[in-house]
């Protein structure tokens, strides 16, 4: 097995296709729908789905890697948007996909994005198992911070 396999580089592949879909399917089926809310639900969306990453990113700082496997050597890190959900950046993509999809009024392109909750599920289960692997107290965070969405889910 290659570095790039052994990293988890086949779920970053997917969710690029996945990703590229969504972009793609946007002129697909656009106007399906007001455009005026679509705009709107797509501004709110996206622009929540950026400050969620913004904040993700900011507080990886050095850990932040596109691989589902921490790097060697990185800190587990459980405070700023962390202490409220462990997968911000996945909710992130979610939510700027959704946001993509409503200001382009695409019913396709939606399907496509709702996509990324099954698959965001998967590639986070996935990690959380080496995350379990390297990080002794990532148990105790598990059973205090939801995966994706604050006292949610």
């Amino acid at each position: 097995m290659n570095r790039f396999t052994e990293r988890g580089g086949r779920w970053v592949v997917c969710q690029g296709v996945l990703l590229l879909a969504v972009c793609g399917l946007g002129w697909a089926g656009q106007g399906a729908w007001s455009r005026t809310w679509g705009w709107l639900g797509g501004a709110v969306c996206g622009g929540l789905g950026a400050a969620i990453g913004l904040a993700g990113a900011r507080a990886l700082g050095r850990n932040l890697t596109p691989f589902p496997k921490p790097r060697q050597g990185a800190t587990l890190i459980t405070g700023g948007i962390y202490g409220w959900i462990r997968h911000p950046l996945y909710t992130s993509v979610t939510l700027a996909a959704i946001g993509w999809a409503l200001a382009w009024r695409s019913w396709p392109s939606l399907v496509a994005a709702s996509l990324l909750v099954p698959f965001f599920t998967a590639k986070a289960a996935r990690e959380e198992r080496w995350l379990r692997g390297q990080f002794p107290g990532y148990a105790d965070y598990v059973r205090r911070t939801r995966r994706f969405l604050p006292w949610i889910y």
